[in-house]
């Protein structure tokens, strides 16, 4: 049993190293030795390492620079995905790959289920979509994880941009009608290596009786303003100086990509499918912000955490 992992030093990879480790061997690729824009280098990896499971971490997420870098967000979310799923039907290997609420259009108004049709608002969600359907026109086994607000302590996501602001500002203006789900990269990628981990016995049929998308989100709802209020209360009042959040309309924030105002994401198909009951976003914003002995050394690094260039 063989796990290829890419995108290793993104905010899911870099916690998909650790919870796949304890599987089976896993190889893990990042930018510096994969170029997926490099189709004969995709080809040729996958050849030479022969994995059962190809795990794709790897995504282009600036969703405002996508609006500029149209051709470089498509071969990163939607050609290179479908390399890879046709070197894995050549491999005779699965494909788990990661995709976005942001596929959808946000005018439904209740939970989104995966069979809702999609129609994505801006270039990085049609880029995800396009990815999803690469993977889906070719005959391999998959499964696409579509997930939304990733976070974690480390990366560029919006809990470390709180955190940063929240030591320079006295009050942060936060966008208050878009609601969606917050998904700690952590349980991300602890879910997706307990789905794997229930097919170890016979990989390849496991992920034929399984294929599909599914919605891998926590439950809940909220906006972006709630959770940077969450975020604050949840932390201590000396690591920062902001005293006020204020609520915006997405129209004063003036971001070059439209979003959704509403893509929570139904993960009901999780539950029946795997028996997978996911916490709140609450709950695993706890978990997060809980170790308080170490938020001096996580806000310290928030800054240089986010300029890190996280294309990849």
């Amino acid at each position: 049993m063989k796990i290829l992992l890419l995108g290793k030093n993104g905010q899911i990879g870099w916690e998909l190293q650790r919870t796949l480790a304890p599987l089976c061997e896993v190889i893990a690729l990042g930018r510096e030795e994969l170029d997926l824009l490099d189709e004969k280098g995709i080809r040729s990896t996958v050849r030479s390492i022969k994995p059962n499971v190809i795990v794709n971490a790897a995504a282009y997420n600036a969703v405002d620079k996508a609006e500029d870098e149209q051709d470089f967000a498509m071969a990163i979310n939607a050609t290179a995905p479908g390399i890879l799923a046709e070197e894995a039907v050549l491999s005779k290997a699965s494909v788990v790959h990661y995709s976005t609420d942001y596929i959808f259009d946000g005018n439904k108004n209740m939970p989104y289920k995966e069979d809702d049709t999609p129609n994505p608002l801006n270039i990085y969600g049609k880029s995800k979509l396009a990815g999803e359907k690469a993977i889906r026109e070719t005959e391999v086994p998959y499964l696409i994880f579509r997930t939304s607000w990733a976070y974690g302590l480390r990366g560029n996501n919006f809990l470390l941009t709180i955190l940063r602001l929240a030591q320079e500002r006295d009050e942060l203006r936060i966008v208050a009608d878009q609601y969606g789900i917050p998904n700690w990269c952590r349980m991300i990628a602890e879910t997706t290596t307990y789905v794997i981990a229930a097919g170890l016995k016979d990989i390849f049929s496991y992920f034929a009786v399984n294929k599909g998308i599914y919605n891998l989100s926590s439950s809940g709802e909220t906006t972006w303003y709630h959770f940077a209020a969450k975020i604050l209360q949840s932390t201590s009042a000396s690591t920062h100086k902001c005293r006020h959040v204020s609520p915006i309309a997405s129209d004063e924030y003036k971001a070059p990509a439209r979003r959704p105002l509403y893509s929570v994401l139904d993960n009901s198909k999780l539950l029946h499918q795997f028996g997978l009951n996911l916490p709140s976003w609450e709950r695993s914003l706890d978990f997060v912000l809980s170790d308080y002995s170490n938020l001096p050394y996580i806000l310290a690094g928030v800054k240089n955490a986010y300029t890190t260039d996280k294309k990849l």
